[in-house]
Order: C-alpha cells, then sequence, then structure tokens
C-alpha cells in the first residue's frame, strides 16, 4: 500500500469515525440526565434502546460493506463459533465476580452506587414482558459489542495507530454511555468494557464479548428482578 493511497484510506476511517460518533454522543451525553420514573417506562425504553441500537449496527454494517472490508476485520467471523460461545460462558463467572467484588469495594469506600436496573422491570408481571426484556438484552449484547468492541476499536486503532488507545477510548466511549448507572456503575461498566475488549483483541471474534455481555445483562437485569421482587 502506497503511501498516499494509506493516507487518503486513514482520513476517510477518520472522517467516517467522526461522523459516526457525532452520531451517538448526544445519546450518550443524554444518558447522565436520566432519571426513572418507575417500572411503566419500561416497554417505552426497551423498545427505543432496541430501535436505536439496530440502527447503528446497520449503519456499522453500511460503513464496512460500502468500504469493501470484510465483517471479519470488526470480529463478525463466525468460524468455531461454539468453542467462542463455550470462552465466553467460562470467562463469564470469574468477571462477573471480579465486577461484583470492584462493585462492593466502590460502595464501601463511598462512591455512588449505581441505579439498581430492575426498577424498571416489569410494568405487568407476564410473558410479553419477560420475552421483551431477553430481546432487549440479546440486541444490547450484539450491538453494543459490535459497535465498541469491533467497530470503535477498529476504527481508533486506524486513528491513533494505538492498540492500547483504541480500547481506552472504546471503552472510555462505552462507560459514559452508562452514565444513568451513577458513578459507580461507570467505573463498574468501564472495567467490563476493557476485559470484553481484552477478549475481543486475544480471540479475534466478537462471540466470546457478545456471550458474556448477554450473560453478564441477562443476571444483573432479569435474574435479579426475580430474585429480589
Amino acid at each position: 500500500m502506497n503511501n498516499g493511497y494509506k493516507s487518503v484510506l486513514i482520513k476517510e476511517r477518520t472522517t467516517e469515525l467522526f461522523v459516526f460518533l457525532f452520531l451517538i454522543i448526544p445519546s450518550i451525553l443524554l444518558s447522565f440526565f436520566f432519571i426513572s420514573r418507575g417500572p411503566e417506562l419500561f416497554s417505552f425504553i426497551a423498545v427505543q434502546t432496541i430501535l436505536r441500537d439496530l440502527g447503528l449496527l446497520f449503519l456499522v454494517l453500511f460503513f464496512i460493506w460500502r468500504n469493501n472490508e470484510k465483517f471479519s476485520d470488526i470480529g463478525l467471523y463466525f468460524k468455531g463459533a461454539g468453542l467462542e460461545a463455550l470462552i465466553g460462558a467460562l470467562l463469564f463467572f470469574p468477571v462477573s465476580l471480579s465486577a461484583s467484588v470492584l462493585q462492593q469495594v466502590l460502595t464501601y469506600i463511598g462512591i455512588q452506587a449505581p441505579i439498581n436496573q430492575t426498577s424498571l422491570i416489569f410494568e405487568r408481571e407476564g410473558l410479553y414482558q419477560l420475552v421483551l426484556a431477553v430481546f432487549l438484552v440479546t440486541v444490547v449484547a450484539i450491538t453494543e459489542e459490535t459497535i465498541f468492541r469491533g467497530y470503535l476499536i477498529n476504527r481508533f486503532k486506524v486513528f491513533t495507530n494505538s492498540s492500547s488507545a483504541s480500547v481506552f477510548f472504546s471503552t472510555t466511549i462505552f462507560a459514559i454511555g452508562h452514565g444513568y448507572q451513577g458513578t459507580s456503575g461507570i467505573i463498574v461498566v468501564g472495567y467490563l468494557g476493557f476485559i470484553f475488549a481484552l477478549v475481543y483483541l486475544w480471540r479475534r471474534s466478537l462471540v466470546a464479548p457478545m456471550i458474556m455481555h448477554f450473560m453478564q445483562n441477562f443476571l444483573g437485569i432479569i435474574i435479579n428482578y426475580y430474585l429480589l421482587k
């Protein structure tokens, strides 16, 4: 690849990155002003989140297709998906336990505890709410891993020429996007995002991080609700 073409490529990818960030950063900043008004909002929030995340996912896929890139370049590589899923499932337990310990340490030292997401579930008990919740955590796991681990790490690496910097920037944006969970929540989510990024860079596939992300949300949102109600 000659220097002229490489320079143009970097410029195009950088422009694309900033356009994408321009689209997602407003919603990320608004998360700091999110105040739960009660469980009656769950359906609205769930549907809104699903539609937003799917829209961003399709935008990322369009960018990759338009640039004649391979989807495997951002970790959408499903060969050996069974093994990757098993790795994700096995890693989930120590990672989730360490995140729980981190949360307890933060609470002990007086850092603001995260908002209890189970307060958003459910408007009314029933199959509809359960199916919607499962669909929500599935979509979020797939879309957020594709966006924050696959796409943004790839693009930030082009911009910074550094894997460490790309992980830092993508993880920071991911964590800030959970501002509605408070200071403690941002720190714990940032920790989880960092681990997901390391697993992605290790495996070069998003399957394991997706599984870990799904299990974390399923446990934190759905299972906790039934245990604590």
